[in-house]
């Protein structure tokens, strides 16, 4: 090998390693401003946040959640919103009773307002929606307002989250789209979100620019559809009421006693009503509303009209049992039964009507 050759190879050698030692220095380089991008200025953008609170939904992880959204304020905002909507399709109000309604909406607002609160972040920590006391299907009634319609009527149970759209910067401001769909109706929206940037530079999401014109776009929706299933429905129910009436009246005078103690025959008597014809009549009452297709925005008050049968006949159950045994447990159960079943009815009567506030409040625990 001449001198020649040798220098050549080694020239070829030492830009071999001049490229390698180039590319370690390029690779070091990239991960350096990766990592510098991503923890002095991604994590500080509304990207990063709505990033993070997608996984903190998916993973039921609450306190991400919370660090996200101001709660509070999307909260306050959603109420005022929601309540203006309400009163929209509430054809029963005067000028006067609708002046005081808004006064009374005004007053329980922070207790609405942190059922709110409550509720979705138990939505993301346990994965459903839970009211802000536990499953107390009474919750809000106590207020003058039942807060499980409230509820549903926020459309927020029956909204999903299909992708996050355009964001648009605006110093500590920024908006991003949010690309959702109505469950029921399956009608698509976009949601406008506020952001606001926090003094420690993250970004939270504080209100929803436009949650009012989608509660303008679903509720007239959702009242056609309700509209066309009481009028399928309306036969079944009348005729239901007509022999629940001949049935009540039926149980009265068989329970009725001077000294407030049933006989043994009147016992027998008031079994053999409830076992042969009360609860039979309930469940052909819902087997025949279970034939009539339910329009989609309709699925919440056939829900409702079904958990209204379903606590009837367990209450009338229990009341039997009572009878049978004697146990006076068993005729508490039934009377607790019979007002949850009671609360359901009024929040049908009130869904039909499509009243701002529940009306006919009754005394309930």
């Amino acid at each position: 090998m001449d001198d020649y050759t040798w220098q050549q190879r080694l020239q070829a050698r030492k830009a071999r390693e001049h490229r390698r030692l180039s590319l370690v220095i390029f690779l070091l380089a990239a991960m350096i401003g990766s990592a510098l991008w991503y923890f002095f200025f991604y994590i500080r953008t509304p990207e990063y946040s709505l990033a993070q609170l997608q996984t903190a939904i998916a993973e039921h992880d609450g306190e991400t959640f919370a660090r996200y959204v101001n709660q509070e304020l999307l909260a306050s905002r959603a109420y005022d919103d929601l309540t203006v909507d309400l009163f929209a399709y509430d054809s029963e109000l005067t000028p006067q009773t609708k002046a005081m309604f808004e006064k009374f909406y005004i007053l329980i607002k922070p207790q609405m307002a942190a059922g709110l609160e409550t509720t979705a972040l138990n939505r993301v920590t346990a994965g459903s929606w839970l009211l802000p006391d536990g499953t107390d299907i009474l919750k809000g009634r106590q207020l003058g307002i039942d807060f499980e319609r409230f509820l549903e009527r926020s459309q927020l149970r029956n909204t999903t989250l299909v992708s996050i759209g355009k964001v648009e910067h605006n110093g500590k401001n920024a908006t991003a789209e949010l690309n959702i769909r109505e469950d029921y109706t399956q009608t698509d929206f976009t949601l406008v979100a506020v952001m606001e940037q926090a003094d420690d530079g993250h970004w939270q999401i504080a209100y929803l620019k436009n949650y009012k014109a989608y509660l303008d776009l679903i509720s007239p929706l959702q009242n056609r559809d309700i509209a066309s299933y009481i009028a399928d429905t309306k036969e079944i129910v009348n005729n239901s009421n007509e022999t629940f009436a001949v049935l009540k009246s039926h149980f009265k005078r068989l329970g009725h006693s001077k000294n407030g103690y049933l006989s043994k025959q009147q016992k027998q008597k008031l079994q053999s009503l409830i076992a042969d014809d009360i609860i039979p009549n309930l469940q052909e009452r819902q087997t025949q509303l279970d034939a009539v297709a339910i329009p989609a925005g309709a699925q919440y008050l056939a829900r409702q009209r079904q958990q209204a049968t379903e606590t009837s006949i367990k209450a009338w159950q229990h009341y039997i049992r009572g009878l049978q045994t004697g146990n006076p447990q068993e005729f508490a159960t039934a009377e607790t039964l019979h007002k949850q079943e009671l609360a359901i009815d009024l929040r049908v009567q009130d869904i039909i009507r499509h009243t701002a506030i529940s009306k006919n409040i009754p005394n309930l625990p």
